[in-house]
C-alpha cells in the first residue's frame, strides 16, 4: 500500500468515527428531578450540605437583615444611616406599598380599608409609637396578622427607609410646637383663632384623604364605590343583573 493510500484510509476512518451516534443528547447524565438507582433516597439531585450559603448571601448582620439583636430581640436603633434623602425614599415606597391599607398619615384608614377591608391599627397609638424600629422591619419582612410579608417586593434597604418614614409620620402627629425654631413657631396658627383664607385654601387643596360620599358614615358603614359590581352605598350604580344568591 502506497503512502498516499494510507493517508486516504486514515482520513476515511476519521470521517466514519465522526459520524458515530455518540451525540451529546445521549451522554450519561441526570435530568432535573429524575430518579436515581445509585443513591439510597432514589434522588438524582443531592441535598445541600448543612450550613450551605449562597455566594453573596451570608447576611451576618442580623440587625440589618432581620431587625434583631444578638439576643433575638427587636433592635431599638437603625442599623443604617438615616438622612432626609433616605426618609424621602421611604415615603416613596410607603406610598406605593403601605398607604393603600395604612393610609397616607398612618392612621389605618387607607383606601382599601375604606372599602371594607380589615383596618390595621394606627401608627399613632402608644403601643406602636413606643415599639422599637426592629418591630416594623420584622412585620414588613415576615408579615403580621392579616398582613402578608413584603420581603419579595421590598428590598432590605427600602424596608428600613419605610420604617424611617413611619417614624416621621408618628412624629408629625405627636410633635411638640416647642421643638420648632422660633421662626417656624411664628407660622403656626393659634388653635383659638380661625383659619385665614389662605390657610383654608391650602387645606382644601391638600386634603388628608379624598372626599367620597360613599363613606360619609365610615367606618360604621363601609361601602364600595359607585360602578363596582356588588357596590353598596350612596353612589352605587344600579345593575340590571339579578343579584347572585
Amino acid at each position: 500500500m502506497s503512502k498516499f493510500n494510507g493517508i486516504l484510509l486514515a482520513a476515511a476512518a476519521l470521517s466514519l468515527a465522526g459520524c458515530s451516534r455518540l451525540d451529546m443528547q445521549d451522554q450519561p447524565k441526570y435530568k432535573p428531578q429524575r430518579g436515581s438507582d445509585f443513591f439510597a433516597d432514589a434522588r438524582s439531585g443531592r441535598p445541600e450540605v448543612d450550613g450551605t450559603i449562597a455566594r453573596g448571601s451570608l447576611e451576618e448582620d442580623t440587625a440589618y437583615y432581620q431587625g434583631k439583636d444578638a439576643n433575638g430581640d427587636d433592635v431599638d436603633t437603625f442599623p443604617i444611616a438615616v438622612d432626609k434623602d433616605f426618609i424621602e425614599r421611604g415615603q416613596f415606597r410607603y406610598n406605593s406599598y403601605c398607604s393603600p391599607c395604612h393610609g397616607a398619615i398612618g392612621n389605618g384608614l387607607g383606601m382599601i380599608v375604606r372599602r371594607g377591608f380589615k383596618q390595621p391599627p394606627s401608627y399613632h397609638i402608644d403601643r406602636l409609637r413606643n415599639a422599637p424600629v426592629g418591630h416594623f422591619f420584622d412585620v414588613i419582612t415576615n408579615g403580621y396578622g392579616a398582613m402578608l410579608n413584603y420581603a419579595q417586593q421590598i428590598q432590605v434597604r427600602d424596608r428600613w427607609a419605610i420604617v424611617a418614614y413611619i417614624r416621621a409620620l408618628q412624629y408629625s402627629q405627636n410633635a411638640n410646637v416647642n421643638d420648632l425654631s422660633a421662626d417656624a413657631r411664628a407660622k403656626v396658627p393659634n388653635a383659638s383663632q380661625p383659619l385665614s383664607a389662605e390657610q383654608k385654601a391650602i387645606q382644601a387643596n391638600m386634603p388628608i384623604a379624598p372626599r367620597d360620599t360613599d363613606f360619609n358614615n365610615f367606618p360604621a358603614v363601609p361601602a364600595t364605590p359607585a360602578g363596582v359590581p356588588g357596590a353598596r352605598g350612596a353612589g352605587a350604580a344600579k345593575s340590571n343583573q339579578p343579584e347572585r344568591k
